[in-house]
């Protein structure tokens, strides 16, 4: 049963090293117990749960807020930061100009994570996950 006094449930991809490495900075970060981490790479997570495949949680970071409201790509990190106390750090990421600059490179980011960390078991410019068989 998920504990209701989180800030927000993120969603990562836990066989990813570079996001993993992200999450358990975010978890010794997290002092006061605000985040709740579920890892859309456990052979025990059902994305069906959630009313969204597999595929949508792989393309891009996913939260969900206390009151169901789904938040994604960049705003989750900002969220995250936000609940570990780096509030003066999120700020500037919204100013205009920082916050189109954050969202594009996210964008490249989360279109070549497979790529990039080794996972990607197609030569073309589609990549798979044959645990989920989730294409990004």
């Amino acid at each position: 049963m998920r504990n209701l006094c989180y800030e927000l449930e993120a969603f990562y991809d836990g066989a990813c090293p570079i996001c993993l490495r992200e999450v358990k900075l975010l978890k010794r970060l997290d002092r006061q117990n605000r985040i709740q981490f579920t890892d859309i790479s456990s052979p025990n997570f059902k994305a069906e749960v959630y009313s969204k495949t597999q595929q949508q949680f792989m393309q891009e970071m996913h939260a969900r807020l206390p009151d169901g409201t789904w938040v994604t790509g960049v705003e989750v990190f900002r969220r995250l930061y936000s609940a570990v106390g780096f509030r003066w750090l999120v700020w500037p990421s919204r100013l205009p100009g920082i916050s189109q600059g954050l969202n594009y490179l996210y964008r490249i980011f989360a279109k070549k994570r497979l790529s990039l960390t080794g996972r990607c078991q197609n030569q073309d410019s589609s990549c798979s996950i044959s645990s989920h068989k989730a294409e990004v």
